[in-house]
């Protein structure tokens, strides 16, 4: 896919904000936040992948290294003392607005009332 924002974000097309990347994933801050420490966990594979919906059975690796990678990261900014959450939005019905599989990280309230609050 020529257009996708987040294929252009990991080839250096755009600029992104990355925190960790691999031969399979990229996690980068996101420009739009809904919560302290927002982060997109993006796999950077051959195939574009538009959503949830897009999987096939040979794609089970990738989404294993997605969440893999996600508790890494989250243990990296000490998300796994406090707690945080992990969030796919599969379609605009479910909040997708960029058409690449993405995974997101939340974390960073101060109690759990304004976690509630900021959910995507």
């Amino acid at each position: 896919m020529t257009d996708c924002i987040f294929c252009k974000i990991i080839k250096g097309e755009l600029p992104g904000d990355f925190v960790y990347k691999n031969d399979s994933v990229a996690v980068f801050k996101s420009i739009k936040p809904s919560a302290p420490i927002h982060l997109l966990v993006v796999p950077q594979i051959n195939r574009h992948i538009g959503s949830i919906n897009d999987l096939e059975e040979g794609d089970r690796a990738i989404v294993s290294e997605l969440f893999l990678v996600a508790k890494k990261v989250a243990k990296d900014f000490n998300l796994d003392q406090t707690g945080y959450k992990l969030v796919f939005n599969v379609g605009r019905g479910g909040g997708q607005l960029i058409d690449h599989l993405h995974l997101h990280l939340l974390g960073g309230w101060k109690n759990v009332e304004a976690s509630r609050k900021n959910m995507p």
